[in-house]
C-alpha cells in the first residue's frame, strides 16, 4: 500500500507545526525565543506548553509520559508516569503540568557517576530540553532531558553537548563579526551520523551465549567465503532485509527522523543506514532512537542487529561516520569552500580552525571514539586507524601550500568525465578524491569523523569537536581582534599562514594502513593511541582538563567521573567477555572436542578389528590434534578464570587505569590466544557435534 510520506513524517513529534496551532501566539513566541536563543523559559510558558502538550500526545493515544535521558550507561533511561490526577468524586482527569515538564526527579546513585555520588547520595534531575521536540512512542510521550546530580555535576552526555554547542556559536558568531558579518546571530554544528550494523537470525543468535552476552563472537572458524568476492557491498537487498529496512523507514518518518539512505555494506550481513543532517543536539538524540528501533524492528522480523564494532573476526566492522559542519542562522554553511575557495577568507579560516582544533587535541578524538569494541575494529577493514589525521585532498592541500609560499594559486578549472561510451552522460569530476583510511576527512562541505564504532553515543566526538574548534577560533579571534580594520584582509592571510606551518603535520592525504605512515607520524609527533586504557590516560592530562574547565564543558571532577568510568567500562567488558569464553570452552566446545574425537576413535577400533591391517593413520592424527586442543584449551580456560578472578578481587580498590592496564596486558593477549586455538579445532569439528551455529550460518542464513 502507497502511504503519503508528507504526512507520515514527523506524525509522532510535537514539532513547531503543532506548537504553532495548539499554543497561544504570545507563549508560542516566548518557547521559540528559548529555542533559537537559548533565554530562560518561564513557569507560565512551561504550563501552557505543558497542557497542549498533554492534549496532543493523548489525542494520539498517549497515557503515559517519561522525562528520557542519556547517562553514562551509553544508553538511554526513562521512567514512565501516567498523565491521570484523581479527583475528590473518585475518578480521574488526565493532567500535566508545567512542573512535571520542566523537572523530573530519578534515582542519580543508581547510574554510573564515576564517584561524584555516593550509594547514600540518591537524588538527581531532568530538565526539559525545548531544543529537543517531544514525541510519542509505544503510547507514552517521551521528554528529551538533560540529567544532573542534586549538587548540579552532569551525569549525562546531552548537558556537555549543549555546552559544548553554546561555546562554539559564541566564538564562531564573534568570528564572524570581525570578518564583517555583522547579519550572523548564531552558528549550528550540524551532524549526519552514517548508522552501520550487522543482521542475523533471531534462532541462530539465541544459540550463541557470545552474541547474547557481549554482542561479538567470542570464538569462531571463518566461513568459506567472507567478503573476498566484493559483492555484498551495494548488492540487491535480501526479501526478509528489504521489508525490514521498509519498516525501519517508516518507524523513524514518523518520529521526525530524516532516514535517507540504506544499502548492504562490504561484509556479509552487514547494511547501513545514513540520515539527512540536523543540528548535533537533535541528531544524537535521533540516533539513540535510531539503535533503539534497529533492534526492536528487528526482533519482529525474526531478526537480531548487531550494533558492536566487531561481531565477527576477519571481516569489516561497523563505524558510525560522524559528518560534522557548521550553519550560521541564515544558513550559511561555513565549510562551504565555494568555487574560489582560494580567495573565500571566510571559509579559510573556519578550514583552518577546525584543523589546528584537530592538531591541537588529537588524543581527544581518539578518547571520544575510545572502547574495548572499537579497539578491535580501528585499523583495518576500511575502519581508520587510531592515528588522528586530516585529508584535505590535493586541491585544499595546493591552497594551503600556496597561502604558505606566498604564491599564486590558479582557478581550477572544472573537469567533464567522459566514461568513453555516447550514450552516458557527462558530468562534472569532483576536484578531490576519497579517502577510506583517513579519520577525519574533508568531503566537500563537511567534516567525516570516521572512528566512531557503531554502539557508540554521536555525542561524545562532538562535545571534543565543538570545543577544539571553539578554542582555535577563540584564538584566532585573540590575534585578529587587534589588526587594523583596514588591513584585516592581510592579517587573516598572516594569520592562516602561520597556522599552516604550525599544524600542517596533521594533513595526510596518503595511505593510513601502511607501516610507513606509523613511522612518518610518529617523526611527526602524532599520537598513536591503540588501545582504550593508553588513550584515556591522556583524558586528564593539564592540557585536556584546563580546555574543558576554561570553556564550562566539564568541571574538573565531571572530567575525572568520566576518566573513572570509561576505564571501569573497559575493565567490565573484557571480564565480561572472558567470562563468557570461559562459559563456552568448558560447556560447548570442550565436549564437542571431546565427544567427535571419542567417536573418530570408536571408528577407528572398530576398522581395525574388523580389518586388522588397515591404516589408521590418519584417524590418529586428527584424535591427537583434538586431544592436544584439548588439553591446552583446558588449561587456558583454567588460565582465564582465575585471571578474572584475580582481577575482579582488585576491582574495590582505586586504581582503575593500573586495572585496565592488566585487562589490556593480560586478559586480552589470553582470549585471544584461546580464541585462535578454540577456532582452529573448531574448524576440525562437524557443525553437528557444536550447539552453536558456525559463521557460515551466521553469516548467510538471512
Amino acid at each position: 500500500m502507497v502511504k503519503d510520506i508528507p504526512a507520515l513524517y514527523g506524525s509522532l513529534v510535537f514539532n513547531d507545526k503543532i506548537m504553532r496551532n495548539k499554543l497561544p501566539k504570545d507563549m508560542y513566541k516566548a518557547l521559540r525565543k528559548t529555542i533559537q536563543n537559548g533565554t530562560h523559559l518561564e513557569l507560565d510558558v512551561a504550563n501552557s506548553v505543558a497542557v497542549a502538550m498533554k492534549e496532543w500526545a493523548v489525542e494520539n493515544g498517549a497515557t503515559h509520559y517519561t522525562h528520557w535521558f542519556q547517562p553514562m550507561t551509553g544508553f538511554t533511561a526513562e521512567k514512565h508516569d501516567s498523565f491521570i490526577s484523581p479527583t475528590e468524586n473518585g475518578e480521574v482527569i488526565m493532567d500535566f503540568s508545567g512542573k512535571e515538564l520542566v523537572k523530573g526527579e530519578p534515582d542519580a546513585s543508581s547510574f554510573p557517576s564515576g564517584g561524584l555520588r555516593a550509594t547514600f547520595e540518591a537524588r538527581g534531575y531532568t530538565a526539559w530540553d525545548p531544543t529537543s521536540p517531544a514525541f510519542i512512542k509505544d503510547r507514552t510521550l517521551y521528554i528529551p532531558t538533560a540529567f544532573c546530580s542534586y549538587s548540579g555535576e552532569a551525569l549525562d552526555k546531552k548537558t556537555p553537548l549543549l555546552r559544548s554547542m553554546e561555546v562554539l556559536s559564541k566564538e564562531a558568531t564573534k568570528m564572524l563579526h570581525l570578518l564583517g558579518r555583522e547579519d550572523v546571530t548564531s552558528v549550528n554544528t550540524t551532524v549526519g551520523p552514517e548508522q552501520e550494523y550487522f543482521l542475523v537470525d533471531k534462532e541462530l543468535y539465541k544459540q550463541r551465549r557470545d552474541l547474547i552476552f557481549t554482542g561479538r563472537t567470542l570464538l569462531g572458524a571463518p566461513a568459506p567465503k567472507g567478503q573476498e568476492m566484493e559483492d555484498h557491498y551495494f548488492g540487491a537487498l535480501k526479501p526478509r532485509v528489504s521489508e525490514y529496512m521498509h519498516e525501519l523507514d517508516e518507524e523513524l518518518w514518523k518520529l521526525g527522523i530524516p532516514a535517507k539512505t540504506k544499502h548492504n555494506e562490504v561484509a556479509p550481513a552487514q547494511h547501513e543506514l545514513a540520515p539527512v543532517f540536523d543540528t548535533a543536539n537533535v541528531a544524537v538524540d535521533h540516533n539513540q532512537l535510531t539503535m533503539e528501533l534497529m533492534k526492536k524492528i528487528a526482533d519482529k522480523h525474526g531478526l537480531v542487529c548487531l550494533l558492536h564494532e566487531k561481531p565477527f573476526e576477519g571481516i569489516n566492522g561497523s563505524g558510525k561516520h560522524n559528518n560534522w559542519s557548521l550553519i550560521t542562522n541564515n544558513g550559511d554553511n561555513l565549510l562551504n569552500p565555494g568555487k574560489t575557495p582560494a580567495e573565500n577568507i571566510q571559509f579559510l579560516v573556519f578550514l583552518m580552525a577546525v584543523i589546528k582544533a584537530v592538531d591541537d587535541y588529537a588524543d581527544l578524538m581518539r578518547i571520544s571514539v575510545a572502547g574495548a569494541g572499537n579497539d578491535h575494529r580501528l585499523g583495518g577493514n576500511e575502519a581508520p586507524p587510531a592515528i588522528v589525521s586530516i585529508f584535505l585532498g590535493d586541491e585544499l592541500t595546493a591552497i594551503l601550500q600556496s597561502i604558505e609560499d606566498d604564491s599564486y594559486f590558479g582557478k581550477q578549472e572544472s573537469t567533464l568525465m567522459d566514461i568513453g561510451a555516447l550514450v552516458l552522460p557527462h558530468f562534472t569530476k569532483d576536484t578531490t578524491d576519497r579517502n577510506r583510511t583517513s579519520p577525519f576527512a574533508f568531503t566537500g562541505n563537511k567534516f567525516e569523523f570516521r572512528m566512531l564504532g557503531s554502539a557508540a553515543s554521536v555525542s561524545n566526538p562532538n562535545i571534543v569537536l565543538n570545543t577544539a574548534v571553539a578554542e582555535a577560533l577563540s584564538q584566532f579571534y585573540e590575534e585578529l581582534k587587534v589588526a587594523d580594520p583596514t588591513q584585516m584582509e592581510h592579517a587573516v592571510h598572516e594569520m592562516i599562514k602561520r597556522a599552516i606551518r604550525k599544524h600542517k603535520k596533521v594533513i595526510f592525504n596518503g595511505n593510513g594502513y601502511t607501516d610507513a605512515w606509523v613511522a612518518e607520524a610518529k617523526r611527526r609527533g602524532l599520537f598513536n593511541l591503540p588501545s582504550t586504557p593508553e588513550a584515556l590516560h591522556e583524558f586528564i592530562s593539564d592540557k585536556n582538563v584546563d580546555l574543558f574547565t576554561r570553556h564550562h564543558i566539564f568541571t574538573k571532577g565531571e572530567i575525572f567521573s568520566r576518566y573513572e568510568i570509561l576505564l571501569e567500562n573497559y575493565a567490565k567488558t573484557l571480564l565480561i567477555e572472558a567470562k563468557t569464553l570461559g562459559e563456552m570452552l568448558t560447556k560447548d566446545l570442550l565436549p564437542s572436542i571431546s565427544a567427535y574425537a571419542c567417536t573418530v576413535a570408536s571408528e577407528a577400533a572398530s576398522k581395525q578389528a574388523f580389518l586388522p591391517t588397515i591404516s589408521t593413520e590418519s584417524e590418529k592424527r586428527l584424535v591427537l590434534g583434538l586431544s592436544g586442543a584439548y588439553e591446552s584449551l583446558t588449561k587456558g580456560a583454567a588460565d582465564l578464570n582465575a585471571l578474572v578472578s584475580d582481577i575482579e578481587a582488585s576491582m574495590c580498590e582505586d586504581n582503575m587505569q593500573e586495572i585496565a592496564n592488566k585487562c589490556l596486558k593480560e586478559l586480552l593477549p589470553l582470549m585471544e590466544s584461546l580464541r585462535e586455538t578454540a577456532s582452529n579445532a573448531e574448524a576440525r569439528v562437524p557443525d553437528d557435534y557444536l550447539p552453536y551455529p558456525t559463521y557460515d550460518q551466521l553469516l548467510f542464513s538471512v
